[in-house]
């Protein structure tokens, strides 16, 4: 079961860095992103926040 946060879906994603390593992105969608994938439970060590401005939801740490 994904995690979901007001009808929004926690999604992560590898990315390299230009000058480094391999980092974990995370990232809430609506919809199936290109790339990416589901999240079943959140992060340890984050929490999630809401834009006061534009209501969307986001990952900050703990």
């Amino acid at each position: 079961m994904p995690y979901t946060y007001q009808g929004w879906t926690l999604y992560t994603r590898e990315v390299k860095l230009k000058r480094g390593p391999k980092v974990n992105i995370y990232f809430f969608s609506k919809r199936k992103p290109k790339s990416g994938r589901m999240m079943d439970e959140m992060p340890k060590g984050y929490k999630v926040g809401v834009n006061k401005r534009t209501g969307l939801p986001y990952l900050k740490k703990a």
